[in-house]
């Protein structure tokens, strides 16, 4: 048996997110259907986590393992050349069997697009949240910054399952990293988070929650008291999915049989 790894990146919009469903395109419907024709076994693909719909990955990581005899420059090639052109197989690696996308997944880092100019580009609409209202951005970098460290986040997320769908015993999280900047061309407002793991929505409901303190109706310090409350009402709403986007996923280092193809 061969164990393989996928980096993946995809455009969302089209999707009902990762995870397989009935009668509904999925991402992971998409690649497994696609490695059961080049193998002809049942593929079972494990995801690094479940995107929702409408969400977008830049370096989603998915494994599987097989019986065949091609190799992972050979299954990055084929894939591409069968899969829909929003979906593209980034980089293709053969591992050791401890190699597993979730359970050795360490870090996740997500990113959440705002554009604040007066109109959207049309080739960028599927990809942002346009809010060219007013924000007291410094407010909102402030309160970023309360994001980082091990937290109770059960106030940021829509229910107690985590963004693979399991019920979760525990809502506490620790975030590496968060950081609100404008981008290059200052167009964007942009919110990258890095983390262990993530419960489900959390992100855009951080996100929602930051545009509430850019208001003016919350403050940077209230935060804080959301931890303590873990009342999700007083946090700020969902944000939709189209502004975020899985960015990289970085693993525990696995034994490389094979070559990598990025």
């Amino acid at each position: 048996m061969r164990h393989f790894k996928l980096t993946i990146a995809y455009d969302g919009t089209d999707f009902h997110g990762w995870q397989i469903q009935a009668n509904k395109p999925t991402i992971q419907g998409e690649i497994v259907n696609v490695l059961q024709r080049l193998t002809q076994e049942k593929i079972l693909l494990h995801g690094a986590g479940r995107t929702d719909a409408g969400v977008h990955a830049l370096g989603q990581v998915a494994s599987f393992k097989t019986h065949a005899g091609l190799s992972a420059q050979e299954f990055q090639r084929a894939m591409n050349a069968l899969l829909p052109p929003t979906i593209r197989i980034v980089g293709a690696q053969e591992v050791g069997p401890d190699f597993h996308a979730r359970w050795s997944a360490r870090r996740k880092t997500y990113r959440y697009r705002l554009y604040r100019g007066k109109v959207v580009p049309p080739p960028l609409w599927r990809y942002v949240l346009h809010y060219p209202f007013p924000l007291n951005e410094d407010a909102m970098r402030d309160a970023a910054s309360r994001f980082v460290g091990t937290h109770d986040f059960a106030a940021f997320a829509a229910s107690a399952d985590s963004e693979d769908g399991e019920r979760e015993r525990s809502s506490e999280r620790e975030i590496y990293s968060a950081e609100l900047a404008r981008s290059a061309d200052s167009e964007e407002l942009l919110f990258t988070v890095s983390g262990r793991s993530f419960l489900r929505y959390m992100v855009r409901k951080m996100v929602g929650t930051l545009l509430d303190v850019g208001r003016g109706r919350l403050k940077p310090e209230d935060i804080d008291r959301l931890y303590e409350s873990k009342d999700r009402s007083k946090a700020g709403p969902t944000v939709p999915p189209q502004g975020l986007v899985m960015v990289e996923v970085e693993h525990e280092e696995a034994w490389r049989i094979g070559g990598a193809l990025k």
